[in-house]
């Protein structure tokens, strides 16, 4: 049997650790390959770490088609599907899981309303029996099914975690250097001080990350600590003025703006000392 393993779908999700291979080694070994490896046409889906133990150790596997697969897009979901209800995956991968899930089906929702939009406007042209600037007041043709990821709530329950948590992953994702995203998934730091480290500089970042464990959990209190003191304590200098005569919308932009500047200028000299005293 021809079986192709896409290095790329291999890598869609994250790697056993050493531990987690071991134990699935062993249980192959004591036990067989119970589990069919799932297969599109000859390209591997799932199963890459049984079929490579198979393969070691020359024991016979089964293979299943899966012939809903129509693009890449649908492997990805299913991938995704699979990984998100297995109990070994932990907070933060979920939530990532979760969140990619969101992203392609929010991208198919924009593909799916481009072409209704342009079913529309060929239906909307010039032609027998379609007069030029005929309006189309009908049902938009292929228009896709509400998402249902659309609500950070109804993410949040796919990925069976809590609104807050999947705020802290979206934050760590978008602003945490690769160093801090790997203690995450290590287990070095948990969500919600990873989420706080997060919002420091990125060379502050990986200083703490490279430091280990405790200087990780020092970053993040310093930044608790920070957002419960009042922002003039960071000095009048590092804050914008507040525009009295603004909207109320805008002014309390305005003195977040202020209040993140001050906990960036004290989080800056506080890591700088923690920097000078680890060298």
């Amino acid at each position: 049997m021809h079986i192709v393993v896409n290095e790329t779908l291999k890598a869609y999700i994250d790697p056993l650790t050493p531990e987690e291979h071991e134990a699935l080694e062993r249980s192959i070994l004591a036990e067989g390959c119970r589990d069919a490896l799932v297969l599109w046409g000859d390209t591997l889906v799932d199963g890459h770490n049984r079929y490579r133990i198979c393969q070691q150790h020359g024991l016979p596997f089964q293979t299943v088609q899966n012939t809903r697969f129509r693009s890449m897009e649908d492997v990805h979901l299913w991938m995704i599907g699979q990984h998100l209800g297995r109990r070994s995956v932990s907070d933060f991968q979920r939530g990532v899981l979760a969140l990619r899930q969101r992203e392609i089906m929010a991208e198919r929702r924009l593909r799916a309303q481009a072409a209704a939009s342009a079913e529309r406007a060929d239906s909307n042209g010039s032609g027998p029996g379609s007069p030029a600037g005929a309006t189309h007041t009908g049902a938009a043709p292929g228009r896709p099914e509400p998402d249902a990821l659309t609500s950070r709530e109804a993410l949040a329950r796919a990925a069976r975690l809590s609104s807050s948590q999947v705020v802290m992953i979206e934050k760590i994702q978008k602003q945490a250097a690769p160093e801090l995203v790997a203690a995450v998934k290590s287990g070095t730091i948990s969500l919600n001080a990873a989420a706080a480290v997060a919002t420091l500089p990125t060379d502050e970042q990986v200083a703490a990350a490279n430091a280990g464990k405790e200087a990780l959990k020092r970053a993040a209190k310093r930044v608790r600590d920070a957002r419960r003191k009042p922002p003039t304590e960071a000095g009048p200098e590092s804050i914008n003025p507040v525009d009295a005569q603004a909207p109320d919308a805008v002014r309390a932009l305005q003195r977040q703006v202020a209040q993140l500047q001050a906990e960036n200028a004290a989080l800056r000299q506080q890591v700088q000392a923690l920097a000078a005293q680890l060298v």
